[in-house]
């Protein structure tokens, strides 16, 4: 009987040490997730990304990178890694080893190399572009590493003559024209055709001053006048290029609601702004002390299936927004463990993993989705390549894991929508808090109930008006006939 008593005790300390060893589901996140609600609520959500591992120069074998600046991921899975520190390009395969090391080019005979570079870009054919900043040029090279050419002192009537040429990020879209990031250029990113001469600028930033200001200029004397400093546009911070063709590109600049912006060729800003709040990062933040200041969009990368993700240096997070400009979820911060960041710099998509440059650690942070972040991943492309129907399946799935998502009512909603099902859409649109869609979805069932009705509407309504007519009609009759009886007519 003791023995079957100690067997019994054995197994439940047994049992209590296996519950006791497993982690809680919140503990393989060194982060909070979140997202705003409808009232500009930071709301938790599950985690979208889970950080796997870290890669580092001495892992790689080729010693440790040296401040890196960025990070291109190429159509054939190769991974290109800027370490600026080093002046060097290490290029890795799609199975991360490394693949090549580019720390020199023949340039006529003469053996050159790059000088504190802080941009590239893998274009369509395999050709690299880096910004190589200090040198004050775009380099190109082969993907073997030989040089293409150079592109540097560009010439042209709206630059000044004391025009120093800084570049400092590059993309390139599928006919060759080349964006150009540089430094103290506050007119937009630079432009330049196949043949690298310079186009102009796209995308201006316009800035305003602030009623403060107007109030203080307004009050100044001329003398002050003279002495304020001028409003001059913000500087572009970053690059990146969808398969379309169209250049996105983020701002640092803490008054404007405006800071990524979506460029078409005329260099018109065309991105959607149809979320509950500004495409900006954090909508709350703390004035003063730590973590506090709007978020700097440092670097920006286009996902595919209209979704973006846009990188904070200020507060180390990544903000993952659809193409209505919805934010999906936000997640990150400073720290040591693996999965935040000391001074990230860069983001790029490795398959569905995302890999997050950092400079100050000196590694490349790769973190895999989760099964949250799967489905509302694969339920944005859904509805945004038009397959309404699995989009709505995938909408559900997901509100199984969170029902206070409000992205995900929004999502059915609209894919509802789109099937023309507009009583349930108005349903999801009133738990999405969407005024809009909902008035949208209204109308559209108020114009179907009277469409569907008309008929019935009309033969009701006509049989009225006859009806009417005919009791008019014998009323009168009858009226008429009483008064030839009264004057003795009959």
């Amino acid at each position: 009987m003791q023995s079957k008593r100690m067997l019994l005790l054995a197994a439940i300390l047994s049992l209590l040490m296996t519950v006791a060893a497993v982690p809680p589901a919140s503990a393989a996140a060194p982060y909070e997730a979140y997202n705003y609600d409808f009232y500009g609520d930071a709301v938790p959500l599950p985690a979208p990304y889970l950080p796997e591992y870290a890669i580092t120069g001495k892992s790689l074998g080729v010693g440790d990178f040296n401040q890196p600046s960025d990070m291109y991921v190429a159509k054939d899975g190769a991974i290109y890694v800027l370490d600026s520190g080093n002046a060097r390009v290490v290029v890795l395969d799609n199975t991360l080893n490394v693949k090549q090391v580019i720390k020199s080019f023949d340039n006529n005979g003469k053996e050159d190399g790059f000088a504190a570079p802080e941009g590239l870009f893998v274009s369509e054919k395999n050709e690299l572009y880096v910004a190589d900043t200090e040198h004050n040029r775009i380099v190109v090279l082969s993907n073997d590493g030989k040089l293409i050419k150079l592109i540097e002192n560009p010439q042209s009537d709206i630059l000044p003559k004391s025009f120093k040429f800084v570049p400092l990020k590059v993309t390139v879209d599928n006919a060759d024209r080349i964006f150009v990031v540089a430094r103290g250029v506050f007119e937009g990113i630079m432009q330049f055709d196949t043949d690298s001469a310079f186009m102009g600028y796209v995308g201006t930033i316009s800035v305003s001053p602030s009623i403060m200001d107007r109030l203080w200029r307004s009050l100044s004397t001329k003398a002050q006048k003279q002495q304020m400093e001028l409003f001059i546009p913000t500087e572009f911070a970053s690059v990146d290029i969808d398969s379309k063709g169209f250049v996105y590109a983020t701002a640092v600049d803490i008054n404007s609601n405006e800071t990524i912006k979506r460029l078409n060729p005329s260099g018109q800003d065309v991105l959607k702004r149809f979320g509950y709040w500004p495409v900006k990062g954090d909508i709350r933040f703390r004035m003063f002390g730590n973590n506090s200041g709007p978020s700097k969009l440092t670097d920006i990368k286009v996902l595919g299936g209209g979704m973006y993700v846009a990188l904070d240096s200020n507060r180390a997070r990544l903000f993952t927004y659809n193409d209505e400009g919805d934010l999906l979820h936000a997640f990150g911060g400073r720290g040591n463990q693996l999965g935040v960041f000391n001074n990230p710099v860069a983001v790029e998509q490795i398959g569905d993993k995302l890999a997050v440059l950092d400079k100050g650690k000196n590694n490349i942070a790769v973190f895999r989705p989760t099964a949250f972040g799967s489905l509302v991943r694969e339920a944005t492309i859904q509805h945004y390549s038009g397959n309404d129907q699995e989009a709505v399946k995938l909408w559900s799935q997901v509100l199984r894991l969170n029902t206070n998502y409000e992205i995900a009512y929004l999502g059915i909603g609209k894919s509802l929508l789109m099937e023309k099902k507009n009583e349930e859409a108005m349903e999801y649109f009133k738990l999405g808090m969407s005024r809009k869609n909902y008035s949208v979805a209204y109308k559209r069932y108020r114009r179907e109930v009277m469409k569907d009705n008309f008929g019935t509407f009309m033969t009701v309504l006509i049989s009225l008006i006859a009806a009417f007519v005919v009791y008019r009609f014998a009323r009168h009759a009858l009226r008429r006939r009483s008064v030839k009886r009264e004057a003795g007519f009959y």
